[in-house]
């Protein structure tokens, strides 16, 4: 991962203890993630939240698509002495995409359909859900699969007229059959052939909370509770589930936060952006 140190960005409030006892380094903008550290043994609120501290003080900050421009970090580090530190979130516009021809039923599934479709929603958001001590962001991340970029992050998707949720991850294009590498290192909390949005679907978790998603594969090599290394393969991009031709749809999750994925690799080489 591309680190800055966002030093400069920080906002000493009252009662604070010192200027560098929360260190954060990543992308303060919606859709962004920030490795944050503290002193061992401290706790975190994010938001009025706790997040997870790992042994080595490390923490993981989300941004989702509609962040509000500030955000606040409160630590209470060993000694029992309180910091705060105020972040100002960069707001973003966004793409609007039109897909048209979709076949009606997935636009807007019947009602045996729609009973799947949420029984499965269950199982992913299950897999997000993992939180663990495990610490595979801190290896960076790198592109699944090279191809030009057909779809971004944030994007509204109108499909066959009708307004969408928004798009949450990065859509890579490449021919069937083309591998699909692990973004990054962790465990397979997911692994369906079949499901009917994303098709070939798997859920790697990270740590902390933080998972990708690779979706639409033609063919799924990973299994559950499998440990992968970054650039191992989990599988073959497809056109499976919702999809008008052959792509990888990679996404990223901070339990409930949608991660912008490409916001953690360096731009892609010899790749076209097509809008």
């Amino acid at each position: 991962m591309k680190r800055l140190l966002f030093a400069l960005a920080l906002l000493l409030l009252p009662g604070c203890a010192r200027a560098d006892a929360i260190r954060i380094d990543g992308n303060l903008t919606q859709g962004g993630l920030v490795i944050g550290q503290v002193a061992p043994g401290s706790s975190v609120l994010f938001e009025g939240r706790h997040v997870r501290v790992g042994a080595g003080g490390w923490f993981l900050l989300g941004f989702g698509r509609e962040a509000p421009p500030q955000a606040l970090v409160e630590a209470t580090l060993p000694d029992g002495t309180a910091e705060r530190l105020a972040l100002d979130v960069a707001q973003r516009e966004y793409d609007i995409q039109h897909i048209d021809g979709l076949p009606d039923q997935m636009v807007t599934p019947d009602e045996a359909l729609q009973v799947r479709i949420a029984a499965e929603r269950e199982t992913i958001i299950a897999a997000w859900a993992h939180d663990t001590t495990a610490t595979d962001f801190l290896g960076g991340f790198v592109w699944p699969v090279i191809g030009p970029i057909s779809g971004v992050y944030g994007s509204q998707r109108i499909l066959n007229g009708e307004p969408r949720q928004p798009h949450f991850g990065v859509d890579m294009a490449a021919p069937e059959g083309t591998p699909v590498a692990a973004p990054a290192g962790g465990i397979v909390r997911l692994a369906e052939p079949d499901l009917y949005f994303t098709g070939g679907t798997v859920i790697i978790d990270h740590g902390h909370g933080l998972s990708s998603t690779l979706m639409h594969m033609a063919s799924v090599a990973a299994v559950v509770g499998q440990r992968v290394e970054q650039g191992d393969i989990v599988g073959t991009v497809g056109a499976t589930g919702r999809a008008t031709g052959p792509h990888l749809d990679w996404r990223m999750n901070l339990y409930e936060a949608r991660i912008d994925p490409q916001l953690l690799v360096p731009p892609m080489v010899d790749s076209a952006t097509t809008p």
